[in-house]
Order: structure tokens, then sequence, then C-alpha cells
């Protein structure tokens, strides 16, 4: 079997697009598990579940069972994206009123259970790259690769400020900063598979690293794995 590589860290690291360049270099499936639970929180907002500081645990768990997540590749522009129900999410998803609540939502005990089970299922048979908060930790423990990664917060919010500005959204850099923070203390604190560095996996502060530096260091702790394992 193909081994998993486990890219897990804070919210805005650009764990997406370096866990994405990982696998088109191996050959191997991306798994962006974020977007798994960013689709729950997205159906939870649009069917009343959540609304501002209420969230009605009772109808969320009623349904989940009506939750279908799918990941597709897009021919087109080989890109991965997110379908619930039947319905492509892939941009609604990414949006600050889904980034507000997805903590929350992520917490819920039956929430992760289901797509901890999706996640293991879809990575059961190896050469997959997956990303996320608990990976290394939770969902795949005996990955080969573990990769924690951070960077400034201050850094990060101005990623993901930029990142949304270049797809036309209009949001201010305050509100952008203030919700890094928030998801930070959330899935540090949460009950539920917290936010932790699993005990071996190496970690990547990309503050100031370009793709291409972060690309060098995986190759050369990549190639480090395969030797450990080999020998």
């Amino acid at each position: 079997m193909q081994p998993v590589i486990a890219v897990d860290g804070y919210s805005s690291c650009g764990k997406s697009t370096f866990a994405r360049l990982i696998a088109q270099e191996l050959g191997y499936i991306y798994i962006d598990s974020g977007a798994m639970y960013r689709a729950v929180a997205l159906y939870c907002l649009e069917n009343g579940i959540i609304s501002g500081e209420s969230l009605d645990l009772e109808l969320m768990q009623r349904s989940l069972g009506q939750i279908s997540i799918q990941l597709k590749l897009n021919p087109g522009h080989g890109i991965q994206e997110t379908w619930l129900n039947g319905r492509n999410v892939e941009e609604e998803i990414r949006s600050i009123a889904v980034s507000d609540v997805v903590s929350r939502i992520s917490q819920v005990k039956t929430v992760r259970e289901k797509m901890v089970s999706l996640q293991r299922k879809i990575g059961e048979n190896g050469g997959v790259v997956m990303d996320g908060r608990d990976i290394g930790t939770i969902v795949f423990p005996e990955a080969r690769l573990k990769i924690f990664m951070t960077a400034d917060p201050d850094i990060r919010a101005k990623r993901r400020y930029d990142e949304l500005v270049q797809k036309g959204v209009q949001v201010e850099l305050s509100a952008v900063a203030q919700n890094v923070r928030m998801r930070d203390h959330e899935d540090e604190n949460r009950k539920e598979s917290p936010l932790v560095k699993a005990r071996d996996a190496i970690v990547l502060d990309n503050s100031y690293m370009t793709l291409d530096q972060q690309m060098d260091w995986f190759r050369d702790k990549w190639k480090s794995s395969k030797k450990k394992h080999e020998g």
C-alpha cells in the first residue's frame, strides 16, 4: 500500500496549496478535509441549524443523515472541488460567513465522527495527501510523514485577505485577522480532536517562505522519511 502524508496546522497557513502541490508531484490523491467541515457548516447556515450564537444540536443530529459530501476532480482545472448534496459549493464554503462558524460546527462529536469515517474511507488504500487539523493525530496516526504547519497570525490574516480580495469578496483586513485568531483559539481549545502537533510531526513555519522553498523543504523531509522507512 502506498503511504499517507498528513498535513496539519493552523488556518490560513497555505496547507491546501502546499498539500495539493505535494500530491501533484507524487501522483497522489489530494484530500482537503477542512472542505468537508466547511460543507457541513454551509448546510447548517442554509438550514437554520446555526444562526448567530445559536446552534441547534438536536436539529443537527437529525440532519446529519441528509448531508452528502463528495470531493470531485474538475478535469478542466485539475482542481478538487467540494459538492454538497449534488451541488458544487467550492466557492461558497470559502466565505467569511462559513469561516466564522466552521470551528463551532467541527467541535460537534457526531460531525467529527462522520467526517473522520469518510476521510479514512477515502484514504484507506494510501497514496493520499490529506490536510486538516487532526489528520496525523486522529484520522491517520500511522501516516508515513506528518507535517505541522504554522505561521505568524498577522501574516496568515494578510494571506487570507489577499485571497478573498482576489476573488472579489469585499472584506476588511481587521475582520479577517479577528477571524484567524478566533479560529486559532477555538481549534486549540475544542473538546473533540483539538489542534495539537502529533508527537512525531515535523514543524514547518512558512511565515517567510515561498512555495518553492516550502517544496524544497518537503523534498528533503520526504527523502529522509523514505530512507528511514526502507532502512
